[in-house]
């Protein structure tokens, strides 16, 4: 099977005092992606910011964004509905309204470093159920065990479609720590025939996203999951980063699916 690499080019976190080649307005974002799809990524992760650089649901913005990436490169959109802590749940689930490929689905509540991360289980529900209705796949974000049995029950609810797609989510305070062993036990206990990647927050990043590669995952690169490429060398962008996991792509000798082979891996409808 194909290897899908998503770029995730800026997060909700960092700005550009952490990192100043953060991109953080729609040309930037939009060129970043542009960048990476040459480069062999086939599914673009966004999160979206306003002129302060705060994170943002702005439908206006959004649709800057999506209008800027898709008159650049065909790579397959997908938005996040997490976009940041003090957003609410209402505006944060809209975004699925513009039917992008895809779109990120929290299961659950949590402590998210400093904050907290709601995710009300009846408003889930309705977010799935709203996914499902505009044919936007939803991507399944797990911090931690108890979030997989989440989607897990939803699944069993009928609520959730077949081909369920995870990202394990591993190094946010407050979710599961960024060890080897809990990426081996997290993908022991995903369905046999789901598809997914791993999320390494900060230093871990490299080494586990080989790992999650050789145990038969997808891969996700970009300056949302670290600002850097090794201790003290700050990113210049992010290409060396997406360069870097289409490098151990093709030195594991897999193949890198292009953006139809994505779209038909995914089942994705739109």
């Amino acid at each position: 099977m194909s290897v899908v690499v998503t770029v995730a080019p800026t997060g909700p976190i960092a700005t550009k005092k952490d990192n100043p080649n953060l991109p953080t307005t729609p040309a930037e974002i939009a060129a970043a992606v542009s960048r990476a799809y040459d480069l062999g990524a086939s599914v673009a992760h966004i999160h979206l910011r306003d002129e302060q650089e705060r994170p943002t649901a702005d439908l206006n913005i959004a649709r800057d964004v999506v209008a800027r990436i898709e008159d650049a490169c065909p790579i397959l959109i997908q938005l996040s509905t997490g976009v940041g802590l003090g957003v609410s749940y209402e505006d944060r689930a809209a975004l699925v309204e513009l039917q992008p490929a895809m779109a990120t689905l929290n299961p659950c509540s949590m402590t998210f470093g400093g904050g907290e991360f709601l995710n009300p289980p009846t408003k889930v529900r309705d977010l799935v159920r709203r996914m499902v209705d505009l044919g936007v796949k939803p991507e399944l974000e797990i911090y931690d065990t108890g979030h997989l049995d989440e989607c897990l029950r939803m699944r069993d609810e009928g609520i959730l479609p077949d081909l369920l797609q995870f990202s394990i989510v591993m190094g946010v305070p407050g979710g599961m720590a960024a060890t080897p062993e809990n990426l081996i036990m997290m993908a022991s206990r995903l369905p046999e025939d789901c598809i997914w990647q791993v999320i390494a927050i900060g230093r871990s990043n490299l080494n586990l996203t080989a790992i999650g590669l050789a145990l038969g995952g997808n891969a996700r690169a970009g300056m949302e999951d670290t600002l850097h490429l090794g201790k003290g060398r700050p990113a210049p962008g992010n290409d060396p980063l997406v360069e870097r996991a289409v490098g151990l792509v093709r030195g594991l000798d897999l193949d890198l699916a292009t953006v139809d082979e994505t779209r038909t891996l995914l089942k994705l409808t739109r």
